[in-house]
């Protein structure tokens, strides 16, 4: 069921299902938590349209749109995970009212785990499917002082008006995210017309170019305290690591360096598979969080 909620004079969409199986007292329950649901770069609540409803046997599940995606407003903001790690403690604190366990696709999983770096007091447990963290890769300091002025001039090339414009109104069409999308997926036939849908319509909502050049030209370098590198070593929760084996997006060579830093992280990868498992292959994701989920109550 969709719902809204007003955060900082913005509109923000979100989903709640109940669970119907977890009892009264089961609600004040550390390890029966509500799961939150947090979508990766360019998708929103809707592409978790084949987890929310399985997920939801044992626990509640709550899932967000964050601000400038899906149907959350695209207001002219400082985008990045810093905005999105306060949007979802003030989420989690004021309108769910619980702990709650984190799953994450993509960048829905660099934002949940600077929310369990930051403020670990609000998340029980956290499951990253896939994790595009590059601080678990280590760059020469030449390397970097050389890319970033560079990285900066590109971003305000691409993002002045006469460029952008025209290129979002091109990319945003269906048959372009279509050919995008494939790259995420291994399984074409999940390239249906609803995904093609939830992928594209948000693009057309009022301000969405605006929002985007925004937030390319507001991206900046994780803060450090978000990072794999500084923050896993440090975290003690439950942490759930999934990644396709055939991601095209983040390597999964990348999964491996994530658990050095905390050998806690139980990592399980999934053959042909690519970026985003939990719609890709929903049945197999279900069942592994499922499973988790039970030995976390256990």
């Amino acid at each position: 069921m969709h719902r809204e909620w007003i955060w900082r004079g913005h509109r923000v969409r979100y989903t709640f299902t109940a669970s119907s199986s977890l009892s009264a007292s089961s609600l004040d329950s550390p390890l029966d938590s509500p799961l939150l649901l947090i979508h990766g770069f360019g998708a929103s609540v809707r592409h978790w349209r084949s987890n929310i409803g399985p997920l939801s046997a044992n626990r509640s599940v709550y899932a967000i749109d964050l601000l400038g995606f899906g149907a959350s407003d695209k207001d002219s903001t400082v985008y990045g995970t810093a905005l999105w790690v306060e949007q979802l403690f003030d989420f989690v604190t004021q309108v769910i009212g619980r702990n709650v366990v984190v799953v994450g696709n993509s960048l829905g999983s660099v934002v949940g785990l600077g929310l369990a770096a930051k403020h670990p007091d609000v998340v029980t447990a956290i499951a990253w499917l896939n994790l595009p963290d590059f601080s678990a890769v280590s760059f020469p300091s030449p390397i970097k002082a050389l890319t970033q002025p560079i990285g900066e001039l590109v971003k305000r090339v691409i993002t002045w008006s006469p460029i952008f414009v025209p290129f979002f109104r091109w990319i945003r069409q269906p048959a372009v995210i279509k050919k995008w999308v494939k790259g995420a997926y291994v399984d074409e036939t999940r390239l249906d017309a609803e995904l093609i849908e939830i992928l594209s319509a948000p693009a057309f909502d009022r301000n969405a170019a605006r929002a985007l050049a925004t937030m390319v030209m507001s991206q900046r370098e994780l803060p450090s305290d978000y990072t794999a590198r500084s923050a896993l070593p440090k975290m003690t929760l439950p942490m759930l690591l999934i990644w396709g084996a055939k991601d095209q997006f983040v390597p999964p060579s990348i999964a491996q360096k994530i658990v050095d830093f905390n050998p806690a992280v139980q990592l399980v990868f999934l053959a042909e598979v690519g970026h985003c498992p939990h719609d890709e292959v929903p049945d197999q994701i279900n069942q592994i969080l499922l499973r988790w989920l039970t030995e976390l109550s256990g």
